[in-house]
C-alpha cells in the first residue's frame, strides 16, 4: 500500500515538473498567461478541428430524420400553391390566361416589370379560386400523395447527404474545418445530384397527376390516371423505364439552385454564430431578444437564401415541368431534350414564359424553406447533433 501511494504521488508530480521544464526553456513571449490560464475559454482554431457534438457517425441519421420532418411539414402547408405553380409552368393554362387578359384589355408587354409581377400574383390567387370553384377543395391538394412520397425521401436524402458530406469532406480534405465555402459547395453539389437521381420518377408522377385534370378537361375526356401506381405503370408501358427519368437533365441543372441556397444559408448562419460568440465572450447573459434573433435569423436566412436562389435559377423549373408532360396525341413528344426545350419555349412564347408560375412558386418556396430549415434545426438540436 505504501509503495502504491508513493508511485501515485510520483506520477502526479510529473505533469508539474514537465510544466516547469517547459517554461524554463520557453521564449519570454510564451511566459505570458494564456486565455485558459486567465479563465477565458477561447478555442484554438489552429490545432482543434471543428467537430459535431457527440459522435458524428452515430448521429448521422439525425440529418435524415430532420430533413424528412422538415420537408413533410413544409409540403403540407404549401400544397395548393404547388398545384397552381405546376399548372402555370405547363403550356395547358397558357390559352386560358391569354384569353382572360384579352377580355380585360390587358397588354402585359406594355407594362413595366413591377406591374407585370403584381399581375402575376393577382392571377395566382384567381387561379386558386378557379380550381376551388370548378374542381373542389380536394383539387388544391392534387398530387399531395406523390408529393409527400417525394418530398420526405428527397429532403431526407438531401439533408443526410449534405450534413454528412460536409463533415466527411472537411474531415478528410480540410483538417476538420466545416466552415469553408468550398466545403459547403462540394457537399451541396453532391447532395443535389444524389437526390435528383434517386427521386426523379416520383416527381414525374406528381407532375403528371397535377396536370391530368386540366389536360383531360380541355379535351373533354376522362382522367388519364387513376392514381400514382396507375400513372407509373402507364408511363413504363408507353414510354419505357426511361420515361420515368424524363426531366432529369433539367433536375441536374436545378442542382445549382439548391447549391446556391445551401451556401447562402451557411454564410448567414455563420454570421449569426459569430454574433453569439461575441455575446458569450463578453460574458453577457442571453436575453429573450437574443433567442428571437437566433431563431428568427435562421428562419430569415433560410427564406432569403431560397428567394435569391429561386429567382436566379427559375427557368430550369419551367423546362423540367415541360419535359415531364405527357406526350401529345400519337405518343409524340413536343419537348425532347433540355436544349431543344429551351429553344422551343424561347421561340414560341418568349423570355417571359421562362418565368411562368414564378409568383406561386415564390409564395410557396420561401415560407416552405423557412419552415423546412427551421424544423431541420429543431430536430437536430433535439437529437444533440449540429447542422
Amino acid at each position: 500500500m505504501v509503495i502504491a501511494t508513493s508511485e501515485a504521488a510520483r506520477s502526479n508530480s510529473l505533469p508539474s515538473a514537465a510544466h516547469q521544464l517547459h517554461h524554463a526553456h520557453a521564449p519570454e513571449s510564451n511566459l505570458l498567461p494564456t486565455s485558459r490560464e486567465v479563465g477565458v475559454a477561447v478555442p484554438d482554431k489552429t490545432t482543434e478541428p471543428i467537430k459535431m457534438k457527440g459522435n458524428p457517425v452515430a448521429k448521422s441519421w439525425a440529418h435524415f430524420v430532420a430533413g424528412g420532418a422538415g420537408g413533410m411539414t413544409a409540403a403540407l402547408f404549401t400544397a395548393p400553391l404547388d398545384v397552381v405553380k405546376t399548372r402555370l409552368q405547363s403550356d395547358f393554362y397558357r390559352s386560358q390566361i391569354q384569353a382572360r387578359r384579352e377580355a380585360s384589355g390587358l397588354n402585359m408587354h406594355s407594362h413595366g416589370i413591377v406591374r407585370q409581377g403584381l399581375k402575376h400574383f393577382t392571377e395566382t390567387f384567381q387561379i386558386l379560386g378557379d380550381v376551388y370553384k370548378n374542381e373542389g377543395g380536394r383539387a388544391l391538394f392534387k398530387g399531395l400523395g406523390p408529393n409527400l412520397s417525394g418530398v420526405v425521401p428527397a429532403r431526407s436524402i438531401n439533408f443526410y447527404t449534405y450534413g454528412n458530406g460536409k463533415r466527411l469532406i472537411a474531415e478528410y480534405f480540410n483538417h476538420g474545418n466545416q466552415d469553408t465555402t468550398w466545403v459547403h459547395l462540394s457537399a451541396a453539389i453532391t447532395a443535389g445530384v444524389v437526390t435528383s437521381t434517386a427521386t426523379n420518377p416520383i416527381w414525374l408522377i406528381k407532375t403528371r397527376l397535377q396536370l391530368d385534370k386540366q389536360e383531360s378537361g380541355a379535351a373533354g375526356k376522362t382522367r388519364q390516371y387513376k392514381n400514382s401506381f396507375d400513372c407509373a405503370m402507364k408511363v413504363i408501358r408507353e414510354e419505357g423505364i426511361r420515361g420515368l427519368y424524363r426531366g432529369l437533365t433539367a433536375s441536374y441543372l436545378g442542382v445549382s439552385e439548391s447549391t446556391l441556397q445551401w451556401v447562402l444559408y451557411e454564410k448567414m448562419k455563420s454570421h449569426l454564430a459569430r454574433r453569439e460568440e461575441r455575446r458569450i465572450a463578453s460574458g453577457r447573459e442571453a436575453t429573450s431578444w437574443d433567442s428571437i434573433v437566433h431563431w428568427g435569423g435562421r428562419l430569415g436566412a433560410a427564406g432569403s437564401a431560397k428567394l435569391f436562389a429561386a429567382i436566379l435559377t427559375y427557368p430550369h423549373e419551367v423546362v423540367r415541368t415541360r419535359l415531364r408532360q405527357r406526350p401529345t396525341g400519337g405518343g409524340k413528344l413536343k419537348y425532347t431534350g433540355l436544349v431543344q426545350c429551351f429553344r422551343t419555349i424561347w421561340k414560341e412564347e418568349g423570355l417571359v414564359s421562362m418565368y411562368g408560375g414564378l409568383s406561386p412558386h415564390l409564395l410557396r418556396v420561401v415560407p416552405s424553406a423557412a419552415i423546412m430549415f427551421g424544423m431541420y434545426e429543431v430536430v437536430l438540436r433535439t437529437f444533440g447533433a449540429e447542422s
